[in-house]
């Protein structure tokens, strides 16, 4: 990857500060508890009409046996691979620990470009902290505050010298986007994983191992897919950590910005309350959903075991029964080509324009079927439909007295739109306006 610049270094020295002050947004989670940052966060911005791919890596912990930091760090030795650029971040007010010259013995063999920042020097009267840091042996060390902005525009220009003039990166394409969302431990990241062949996501069996949402681009027969890898939802009540509580907001927001949902489930504890209230959220953001039942290899199996699964899942989602199913193994990788499958066509299926005059003929074969009823002695009729919107699909209805008819005949009306014309897994918006 041309143009990639990434900021590694032990747990808690201010990578993620950083990365949010150059692309000027709070990206990552940030928190003053070391291993927030646990996979890599890849974002393209850029410095004096250059662009480049700004990469943020969980702490860094060389030898460790815990089973974060080892993940940890494997995922940085990925950055440093990857990088032209390395930012390497030190903290000036614990100056030189045993972890930073082991990141730095590793640095310096990376026959890379490194810039040593001694992060946490808010003022130039601070400056004399720098002398110290001249032992790791990685040149001259530059000093930066990422939380007050301090000699960040210095430190770019450096950047920026030594990356390609032709580190450019097209705009951003309306390529299908979809977001893997679901509680915690149900398999997200393997998922991630098994579409792209590669570890691109920390995987372990803790829940919650994954609190950044992470972006990744899946190639499928010669189309290009944005992957959104989402912090694991959970219920707000559990919400007791700040931590937890950007994750969630996260999540919410990497649903706002796909164009197809997949909620994934666990098959052997089936779907819950905290599902059908995720399957709310998307539905509140008119995104196309799909539900993913994963594990399905260790459900024990007899001649009609899906279909009895996926029964009680359609009772359990009620009226938003048009929601397709598809039973998967992450881990086995079975069946999860359908999951892009359907959602290429889900997503087609939220693009979709219906002529006025077919869907007025859907509408008057309904009317003739079954009125709206009277209310209050006045009789209430649909004059007219039309579609005014696709991607998300809003269907526009005129009436004589839109505010009288009752939930229970709209959702007729929408089940008799659905019948005729499809928007399998796609949020149906139906507005009644005053003709």
């Amino acid at each position: 990857m041309n143009g990639l610049v990434a900021i590694v270094g032990r747990p808690n020295v201010g990578k993620s500060t950083l990365f949010n002050r150059i692309i000027q947004s709070r990206k990552v989670v940030v928190d003053d508890q070391p291993g927030v940052t646990r996979d890599r966060i890849y974002v393209n911005t850029e410095w004096a009409g250059k662009s480049f791919v700004l990469v943020d890596t969980g702490g860094y912990v060389p030898d460790s046996e815990d089973i974060f930091e080892k993940a940890i760090r494997e995922q940085a030795h990925i950055a440093i691979e990857q990088a032209q650029v390395i930012l390497f971040v030190v903290d000036a007010q614990t100056g030189i620990t045993p972890l930073d010259k082991g990141l730095a013995d590793i640095l310096r063999s990376s026959n890379k470009k490194i810039l040593l920042l001694v992060n946490k020097i808010d003022a130039a009267s601070h400056e004399s902290e720098l002398a110290q840091f001249y032992a790791l042996g990685l040149g001259e060390p530059l000093s930066v505050s990422a939380l007050m902005g301090r000699n960040i525009g210095d430190m770019l220009d450096m950047v920026t010298e030594h990356l390609p003039e032709n580190s450019e990166f097209p705009e951003e394409t309306e390529n299908l986007r979809i977001a893997i969302v679901g509680r915690p431990n149900v398999g997200k990241s393997s998922l991630v994983n098994a579409f792209l062949g590669t570890d691109r996501t920390i995987v372990t069996d803790i829940p919650g191992t994954t609190r950044d949402a992470i972006d990744s681009v899946l190639r499928f027969h010669g189309e290009e897919i944005v992957l959104i890898d989402t912090a694991g939802l959970r219920k707000r009540s559990k919400v007791t950590e700040a931590i937890e509580f950007y994750s969630t907001v996260r999540t919410l927001s990497s649903i706002d910005r796909c164009h197809v949902a997949v909620l994934l489930i666990d098959a052997v504890q089936g779907i819950s309350h905290q599902d059908l209230a995720i399957i709310t959220e998307i539905i509140k953001r008119k995104k196309g959903v799909l539900l993913a039942v994963n594990k399905w290899d260790l459900v024990e199996k007899e001649t009609n075991t899906a279909r009895q699964y996926e029964l009680t899942i359609r009772e359990a989602l009620g009226m938003n029964a048009f929601i397709p199913v598809v039973f998967i193994s992450a881990l086995e990788k079975q069946r999860i080509v359908k999951i892009i499958e359907l959602s290429q066509r889900v997503f087609i299926e939220r693009g979709k324009k219906i002529k006025t005059s077919d869907l007025n003929s859907v509408i008057e074969q309904a009317l003739r079927e079954n009125r709206p009823p009277a209310t209050r002695g006045r009789d209430v009729t649909i004059k007219y439909a039309t579609q005014i919107r696709h991607n998300p699909p809003v269907i526009a209805m005129f009436s004589n007295y839109p505010k009288m008819i009752p939930d229970s005949y709209q959702r007729y009306l929408e089940k008799r739109i659905r019948n005729a014309f499809g928007f399998e897994g796609v949020p149906l918006t139906m507005v009644f306006k005053k003709k």
